[in-house]
Parts: structure tokens; C-alpha cells; sequence
């Protein structure tokens, strides 16, 4: 019997007796090479992993000597009776090969995989399964090897034993006897404090045991840990359980693994909804992202046969992480080939599967960042706004939350190099992620075990059947000789191909020899946009098949190339182009059907970006200077005015602004409410931040501030605070340049309102200050107003409410002398509001009254709702309970018309309130149930205090202090000028 042992010191045992490996390098090298048991590792992988990113020197010597001593050491093992251990040289890089059966982390997989396989019909044979898989642990795995990998792979393996002492507890809980797994509960949860898991199955087995005291104290312990370590509270999970404990309703454990019913056999009606409770999650939804393959797709039999393999090795390692890395050049076809596969292991990922383009190389320069990416994820999931932490960080730990349990397929295309996906990969079993990359991303292989996968040039075969796919078998055998020309000329690039199998299936009556002479003809090359790639005769490809456009096509493809991307939607293209939309559509039909351009979704339009840099090159060699920019002016018009009039649609005020006029062409469109005004910034938003980008260089720094600004009001309510961040700070530095005091001060204010949101108070108040200053001088009352009321917001968050009284009594002398009314009415209730918190409830009433008036004629239902809240709170304290109940139901159903959820929460808590204090139990009981189904509904985080306050109400927690009159603490902290 021959075994390699991993989970514990590294050690080679054969027939019963430790065979000496060597120093710790060299049990370094064996584990390095036993973690991909039977698959090859390259050299540089085995030296990142051993000697970390910066290895010396002498590196790749020592390897070469380890993997000499380690061969031999493998021939020692013999094969009596046993496969022999041995260590080969392949293509890829060095194999250990053995029976994964014979390595202990490989056997202590496929018995947890076992152990989940048995757990849907006998739990008895799985809870058996998981106990021999535990018993494989001798100690700390990878003992005594130092490294960031073998620390990464250690903290991995850790990960997967406590999933697997979870399952055996709660499977030896239902089927054997609980008292049994108190011990190896207790002794793990030692080393692992904070894991909730093990707590919730360590209270379930005390409490089954009859040791509900006991239970109860872990709850507690774990509850003070988590305060003071990480300021946050238990999950829902462990909270049900404490719940259920309490309540004397505790079910069994849970059986493992947690069935799931396949797609196929879901049922055809959906069930009907749970009312909310303190711990429903928001309806996430089930992402379904990716995009159409292609038409056609043919050859890549290896490289599919490859993916097929990761996926049936995913199932064999379930609390594995499997990532496969597709590399290749441009054009080459990863990305047809990422998408092709993806869609064929659809039924494998039923819980969705994401899709994002990273733009890792593309021209423009717009990457990706890790964090617009992961947002983008967490909205694929229908996670609400106000769930979203504000960092990068929060935001990914909220992401691999919700993939924990599921199967989910990620696919990231495009990617810069390992740093740009490393956030975005999942931290849970059952997930496979997909990454595409002109690089070969050796660091993924080394931290995160990713299977490498490179995609070459199509063979002269695969190059054939491509051409066949596309003109069909007659055509291609009958012109032999052209075909292979062709094939040549192509250089085996499939983007190249499928431009000239365009061609020719648009004219089927040109003998291909003609198209081969033409591609003959053709001088130049696209030169590689990433150095040493292999696209040789690319440009030539490109040329000819854009110099069979008409003229008309051909003006519209150069000037698509002064468009930042991502995508381009009809209106956008039509500004720039100057053209009536009945003339375009003709003309982006004939680009898409020459391959030149891409309709990913219906009306908006993208280039491949070897595409986007050759048209960029063609509108810099034949167009002048006038026309690309006055092309460039008209599409940045276009988006300047549109997304003025949604910014004005959202956030309705008096006099706006006036921009300068649009240039003739522009064509903004014409949004009509606030419904058409979200839908466009949702839709347009990447394309804006990429032009805030790339405008100043192309000398439109006025367009860049304004841009900033009608998107700050967006993504600050989308919670995409860090790209607030970085178009104001685009936005400053245009103004600056342009020496224009209204942009800087409008800059300050959006850099102030994003570092307000990330809870960077300093920074925020200093560049509020700046802001006011600039408005002071420029003489804008409009603009003082507002940010004496952002001021005036902070220090009332601070508690300092003498100096909010201060600011909200400016911001309401400004707002008079720009005779705005609706931000009069604002003021005077957020000065009302001051008032009571002062306990002047008289002159608070006064302040609120005034402010009602204005509000009613003007028809600004939202700020009705909040002077109602006000008054009510008000009637409440000068011991009006009638009218305090009438102001709270007033403000709760304006809420409610307004669409102001969180609001109507808060007035509903209120109103309970009210009813408690005057002796009504069962409405207040009512109301407070209200305001739990409305933020079950909104998906506010369960650490949210107006959550935690209302449980408290509701007795679902125990409370600090009875129910007050008057505003919850959330209120009082969060509670914003109404308009």
C-alpha cells in the first residue's frame, strides 16, 4: 500500500512504514505536485507555488534537483500488490501519477462526495462515509511548509473539514446518538470561534441532547464575540435556531446535504409567498446572463473534451472551487468557445449563471474594475440597494454569501490578469468560474489551483470545417485550392475567418478564387495590440472586407471608432454619425452582416475590440480633425442632454441649470417620467462613466463636469459610491483646468456627497466647504442652499443640533432667495424637525405648518409625507394622540404613493408606537407587523437598527428598553431635509 498524506505533516508511507521524503522544500515540491494528482503542473507553477511570486535565483535549479529526488524516491515505491507511484515529464509540465484513492485529501473529497451522493437515502451510510473522511485529519494540513500558497491551500482545506464536521453532525444527530458530537463541536469551534455553522449545529445537538441551557449560553458567547470583534450580529440561520430554542419549537437537524428539486422537475405553479419575517432574505433572483453563442460554432473538440473534464472533476472534489483559465490571442475565439461550453453546462448551474465582459484589453482603456464588476453581480441577483455595503470588500463577502449553497457558473471574460478576478471569485463549493484572458494566468494556477486551458490558432481541418459551416459543403469542395489559400491567408484566426465567410455567403455567385485573390492583394497587417500575438495578416483581412462596404458603411464604421464603449444603443449612433435612424438601421445591417459589428441586445451595438482598434485607426487616417470632432461633440450632446433631462426627472427642481444649446444632429432623447429616466441611466451608465474618462482628452472638459454632474444624483440612489468618487475627482480636475468656478463647485459637492457615503466625514465636510465657498462666490443661491442642507444633515447624524439648526436656517434663506418653493417647504420641516428634537414643540409646529402649505401648492407628495411624519411626531409630544395617529396614516399612505418604502416603514413604527403608548396593543401590534413586511420587502441588512428595533417591539428580541413615543433610533440617525 502506497499513500501520500497531505492533511498533517507531508509524508509518503509505504507498506505501513514513512518513507523519508527530505527537507521542507522538497515536501513542499510533493504537495505542490500531489494537489493536481494525475494532472500536469508547469514549472513555473510548481516554483510560484513553492518559492512564492518572487522566487530567487536559483529557483528553477533547486526545482529541477527536487523533482529528480522525488522521481527516484517515487521508483522506490514498487508495485507489489499496488499502483506504483510515479512522477513523469509531459507537455504541460510534471505529473504525479497515482490513485486519487491513494492521497489523503483526494479520498477525504470523494468520500465527502460519496457522503452527499448517500445523504438523499441513507443517512445512516453517509454519516459513516463523513467519519472515515474525518479520520483521514492528522493535525494541521501541510504542517511545517511556510509559503502563501501552502497558507492559501491550508485555509482552503480547513474550510472544507468544518463543511464536512457540520454534515456529520447534523447526519450522526438525526441517525446515531448527539451526545457524540458535542465533543468534536466544541473542540473545533476552539479553533474557529466566529463560524456560525458550527455553533448552529454544536445548539441543535445540546439541545437535542436536553442541554438547552447549554445551547442557549453558545448563542449568547457567539453573540458578544461577533459584536466585539466584528460589530456585527449573528446571521439568520443561528438566529431561527435561538429563536426556535426559545420558543420551545426547535426542529430536528436539518438532513444533509439540503435536497434540491431539479429545473426539470419544478413544479409548473409556483408556491405561494411566506409573509416576511425578521430573517426573509430579499427575493434574489436567478441570474441568467449569458450571451448568445455563436452561429455555427464548429471544431474545439480538445479544448471542449478539457471543460468537460473540469466539470466531472468539479463533481468528484464538491467542496472544491473550480476555476478553469482560457487563454489565447486576440481573436482567437476564447470567448465563442467560453460561451459555447457555457451554454451546453447550463443544466449543471441551476441557480443561474453570470456573465461579464472585463474589457481587460480593450483599446479604449475603460477595464472593469473588480467592483463595478461584483455590483454588477450582486444587481444580477436582485440585491437591493440599501443592502449594498460601500466597499469593495463588504461588497464581495455579500457576493460569495449568496453563492454559498448554490451552483452557480461565472464566467469572466476578457480579463486584464489574475488581480482583476481574484474579487470576483466565488468562496464556495458547488460553483465553477470560467475565465477568458489574452494572458496564460499562470497566478490563478498557483493561489487558486486554476486549470490552465491555452486556445491556439485553428489547424488547417478545423480552419475548413469553420468555412464549411458558414458556405456549406458543395461550395468549399468544389474550389479546393482557394479554400486553402484562404485558410492560409487567414493564419488559422477565427475572427478573421468568419469575416471572410461573411463576404462570401453575402455573394454567392463569386467563385472563392476571387475572394483569395483579393485577400491576396491586400497589403499590410493589424499590428499586435498586446506584444508577440500571432494575428499576422489580420489588417488585410480587415481592409478587404472593409472596403467592400459602401461608402455610407464604411464613414459609419470609422466614426464608431471615436465611441468609448462598452456598447452603443441606436439614438447614441445616430448622433454620432449624423444620420436619421431609417438610414442607420440599413447601414448597422449591413456592418453586422459583414461581421464588422455585433447586436448583443436588441438596439445596441458593439465591436469586437481587435475591430474597435482598426476603426479607430481608419477615422484617425481619413477623416479630418474637424469631422471627428465635431462628431465626437454631437455624440457627447447627445449624452450630455439626455442625461440632464433624466437627472431632472428624478430629483424634479425649479429652474434648473440651462446647458449650452446641443449641436445640430444631437438628437437627445425624449425621456417623459421617471420611470424612462431610470431605465436609461440603468442601461447607459457604463458607457457614461467611460465617457467622463475619455472626454478631457479629447478636449471636452466642460462635457465632463456636467456629465458628472447629472450622473451624481444615479449613482449615489444605486449605491455606486466609488464611481461618485472618481468622475467627480475627473470632473475637479476638468474644471480646474478650464478655470470654471461652477464646475469645481459642483465637483466639491458630488466628492463631498461620495465621501459622505463611504463614511469618510472629514474628507466629505471639507469638500462641502469648498463647495460652498465656490457658490458663495459665484453668487449661487441654489447651490448654497443645498449644501448648507447636506451640512446641516451631518451634524444632526452627530448630534450636534444646534449647528444643523444653523445650516437648515440658511439653507432656507437661500432657498427664498432663489424663489425656490419646494425648497422653502424642505427647510422649514427639516427646521421644524430640529425644533422638536430641541423640545421646542410649539415653534417645531409652527415651522412644519408653514411647510405643509408650501408643499400642498407646489403637489410635492414626497415632501407632504415627511412634513406629516414631522407634524405627528410633534402631536405626539404635545399629547395629540388623535392627530398624531391622523398625521403618521397621512404620511404612511403618501409614502406608500411615492414609492418611499424605508419611509413608510419608519411612519408605521411610529404609529405602533403611538398606539402602544395609548393603551392599544393590538393596533400597535398591526402596525409594527406593517413596517416588518415592508422591510422584509425592501431586504434592509439584519443589522440594520430600524430591523432590530421593530423586533424588539415585536418581542422577537429581547428589547433594552419598552417601546418610546416619537421616531425610532434609525430614524433619528438616518432621517435626511425631505426634499
Amino acid at each position: 500500500m502506497v499513500e501520500l498524506r497531505l492533511l498533517g505533516p507531508v509524508e509518503l508511507s509505504v507498506r505501513g512504514r514513512t518513507a523519508e521524503v527530505g527537507p521542507p522544500q522538497r515536501r513542499a515540491v510533493l504537495a505542490a505536485l500531489a494537489v493536481d494528482t494525475g494532472r500536469p503542473v508547469a514549472a513555473d507553477v510548481l516554483v510560484k507555488r513553492v518559492w512564492g511570486t518572487d522566487p530567487p535565483d536559483g529557483a528553477r535549479r533547486a526545482l529541477h534537483a527536487h523533482i529528480a529526488r522525488i522521481r527516484r524516491l517515487c521508483e522506490q515505491t514498487g508495485d507489489a500488490g499496488d499502483v506504483r507511484l510515479r512522477l513523469v515529464r509531459r507537455s504541460g509540465g510534471y505529473v504525479l501519477e497515482a490513485r486519487p484513492d491513494r492521497v489523503d485529501v483526494h479520498r477525504f473529497r470523494q468520500l465527502v462526495g460519496r457522503a452527499r451522493a448517500a445523504g438523499r437515502t441513507d443517512e445512516a451510510r453517509a454519516a459513516a462515509l463523513l467519519r472515515e473522511a474525518l479520520g483521514l485529519w492528522r493535525g494541521e494540513p501541510l504542517a511545517g511548509l511556510g509559503g502563501q500558497w501552502a497558507a492559501r491551500v491550508r485555509e482552503a482545506w480547513r474550510r472544507q473539514r468544518v463543511d464536512a464536521v457540520v454534515g456529520w453532525a447534523h447526519l450522526e444527530s438525526r441517525v446515531g446518538d448527539p451526545v457524540t458530537v458535542v465533543g468534536p463541536l466544541t473542540e473545533l469551534l476552539g479553533e474557529y470561534p466566529l463560524v456560525e455553522p458550527l455553533t448552529e449545529a454544536l445548539m441543535q445537538a445540546l439541545h437535542a441532547a436536553g442541554r438547552g441551557a447549554e445551547a442557549l449560553d453558545c448563542y449568547a458567547t457567539l453573540r458578544q464575540r461577533l459584536a466585539e470583534e466584528l460589530g456585527a450580529d449573528p446571521g439568520p440561520g443561528l438566529r431561527e435556531v435561538h429563536e426556535a430554542i426559545l420558543r420551545g419549537e426547535l426542529p430536528g437537524p436539518s438532513p444533509w446535504p439540503v435536497p434540491q428539486v431539479p429545473a426539470a422537475s419544478a413544479p409548473a405553479a409556483s408556491p405561494p409567498p411566506r409573509p416576511p419575517s425578521a430573517t426573509t432574505p430579499w427575493p434574489a433572483g436567478t441570474p441568467v446572463q449569458l450571451p448568445m453563442g455563436v452561429r455555427g460554432f464548429t471544431g474545439r473538440g480538445e479544448e471542449l473534451a478539457r471543460l468537460e473534464e473540469i466539470l466531472a472533476s468539479e463533481a468528484d472534489q464538491p467542496s472544491a472551487v473550480v476555476i478553469s483559465a482560457v487563454s489565447g490571442t486576440a481573436g482567437v475565439g476564447k470567448t465563442a468557445l467560453a460561451v459555447h461550453w457555457a451554454r451546453r453546462a447550463q443544466k449543471a448551474f441551476p441557480d443561474g449563471q453570470l456573465y461579464v465582459n472585463l474589457r481587460g484589453f480593450d483599446p479604449g482603456g475603460t477595464v472593469v474594475s473588480p467592483a463595478e464588476a461584483v455590483r454588477g453581480f450582486l444587481d444580477a441577483f436582485g440585491v437591493p440597494v440599501s443592502r449594498v455595503p460601500a466597499g469593495l470588500a463588504a461588497q464581495t463577502g455579500l457576493y460569495r454569501s449568496l453563492l454559498a449553497g448554490r451552483r452557480v457558473l461565472v464566467v469572466l471574460d476578457n480579463a486584464r490578469d489574475a488581480e482583476q478576478v481574484r474579487p470576483l471569485l466565488p468562496g464556495a463549493p458547488g460553483c465553477l468560474t470560467l475565465v477568458t484572458s489574452r494572458r496564460s494566468l499562470t497566478g490563478l494556477a498557483a493561489a487558486e489551483g486554476a486549470h490552465l486551458l491555452t486556445v491556439g490558432l485553428l489547424g488547417p481541418d478545423e480552419a475548413r470545417e469553420l468555412l464549411t459551416g458558414r458556405l456549406g459543403a458543395d461550395r468549399v469542395e468544389a474550389e479546393p485550392a482557394a479554400v486553402r489559400e484562404i485558410v492560409g491567408r487567414c493564419a488559422g484566426l477565427p475572427l478573421a475567418l468568419a469575416i471572410v465567410a461573411a463576404r462570401a455567403a453575402a455573394q454567392p455567385s463569386l467563385p472563392l478564387a476571387a475572394l483569395a485573390e483579393e485577400l491576396r492583394r491586400a497589403d499590410g497587417r493589424l499590428d499586435a495590440l498586446d506584444g508577440g500575438e500571432a494575428a499576422s495578416e489580420v489588417r488585410a483581412v480587415f481592409s478587404w472586407s472593409y472596403r467592400a462596404l459602401g461608402t455610407d458603411a464604411a464613414r459609419l464604421f470609422r466614426l464608431l471608432g471615436l465611441h468609448p464603449g462598452p456598447d452603443a444603443a441606436l439614438p447614441a449612433v445616430a448622433a454620432l454619425a449624423d444620420l436619421p435612424t431609417a438610414r442607420l438601421r440599413v447601414l448597422l445591417a449591413e456592418l453586422v452582416r459583414g461581421h464588422l459589428l455585433t447586436e448583443h441586445t436588441p438596439g445596441r451595438y458593439t465591436f469586437h475590440d481587435l475591430l474597435r482598434a482598426y476603426a479607430a485607426e481608419l477615422v484617425a487616417t481619413y477623416d479630418s480633425d474637424d469631422v471627428r470632432h465635431a462628431a465626437a461633440h454631437r455624440m457627447l450632446d447627445h449624452y450630455l442632454h439626455t442625461a440632464h433631462l433624466a437627472d431632472v426627472l428624478l430629483t424634479p427642481r425649479p429652474n434648473p441649470a440651462p446647458l449650452p444649446a446641443a449641436r445640430p444632429g444631437a438628437a437627445p432623447e425624449g425621456l417623459s417620467d421617471h420611470r424612462q429616466a431610470q431605465a436609461w441611466f440603468t442601461a447607459e451608465h457604463p458607457v457614461l462613466l467611460a465617457t467622463v474618462e475619455q472626454a478631457p482628452a479629447a478636449g471636452f472638459d466642460e462635457h465632463t463636469w456636467r456629465l458628472a454632474s447629472a450622473l451624481t444624483t444615479f449613482l449615489d440612489r444605486h449605491g455606486y459610491w466609488r464611481a461618485l468618487t472618481t468622475v467627480h475627482t475627473a470632473a475637479l480636475e476638468a474644471a480646474l483646468r478650464q478655470g470654471d468656478k461652477a464646475g469645481q463647485a459642483d465637483a466639491h459637492r458630488g466628492l463631498g456627497l461620495a465621501h459622505d457615503r463611504l463614511d469618510r466625514p472629514e474628507d466629505a465636510r471639507a469638500h462641502y466647504l469648498l463647495a460652498l465657498d465656490l457658490f458663495g462666490e459665484l453668487g449661487s443661491h441654489a447651490g448654497q442652499a443645498r449644501i448648507h442642507q447636506q451640512l446641516s444633515r451631518m451634524c444632526e447624524a452627530l448630534g450636534h443640533h444646534e449647528q444643523a439648526l444653523g445650516h437648515a436656517r440658511h439653507s432656507l434663506t437661500h432657498h427664498r432667495a432663489a424663489d425656490d418653493r419646494a425648497g422653502q417647504s424642505a427647510a422649514l420641516n427639516h427646521i421644524g424637525w430640529i425644533l422638536a428634537q430641541l423640545g421646542d414643540h410649539d415653534e417645531a409646529f409652527a415651522h412644519c405648518h408653514r411647510a405643509l402649505g408650501l408643499a400642498q401648492k407646489t403637489g410635492d407628495l414626497n415632501g407632504q409625507a415627511h412634513i406629516q411624519d414631522s407634524l405627528g411626531y410633534i402631536h405626539h409630544h404635545l399629547g395629540r394622540h388623535p392627530q398624531a395617529v391622523d398625521c403618521y396614516r397621512q404620511a404612511v399612505d403618501l409614502f406608500r404613493q411615492t414609492g418611499d418604502r424605508h419611509s413608510q416603514a419608519t411612519g408605521l413604527v411610529c404609529l405602533g408606537d403611538i398606539h402602544h403608548s395609548a393603551g392599544a396593543p393590538d393596533a400597535a401590534h398591526a402596525a409594527w407587523t406593517q413596517a416588518l413586511a415592508v422591510i422584509g420587502e425592501l431586504g434592509l441588512p439584519d443589522t440594520d437598527p430600524l430591523r432590530t428595533e421593530l423586533l424588539q417591539r415585536l418581542g422577537h428580541l429581547p428589547a433594552a428598553e419598552s417601546p418610546r413615543p416619537g421616531p425610532p433610533r434609525a430614524r433619528q440617525q438616518a432621517r435626511p431635509a425631505s426634499a
